[in-house]
This record gives C-alpha cells, structure tokens and sequence, in this order.
C-alpha cells in the first residue's frame, strides 16, 4: 500500500493526473492476464471478451 500512495503523492504533486488512466489500463489488463492463465473457471468469460 506503501508503494500506491507514494505514485498517488508523485501524481498530486508533479500535476501527472493523466497517468491514472495509463495505470488503471495496466492493472486491469494485467488482472484479465492472471485470471486467463492457469486454467481457471473465469477464463472462458474473458475469452468471450476478446
């Protein structure tokens, strides 16, 4: 938790709003990725997203 307020602190004081939306991309792509891979139950609902 340490490391998302030190980014959310870095954003707020060097006025970098527009890499929230870049981040929150990433973490959700990187979200589907772990849920797609090792065969789980979720991964034929992510298949159809694509």
């Amino acid at each position: 938790m340490s490391f998302l307020s030190e980014l959310w602190l870095f954003m707020k004081t060097r006025k970098k709003y527009w890499l929230a939306p870049i981040i929150i991309m990433m973490v959700l792509l990187g979200g589907l990725i772990v849920l797609s891979s090792s065969g789980s139950a979720a991964a034929p609902f992510i298949y159809t997203l694509f």
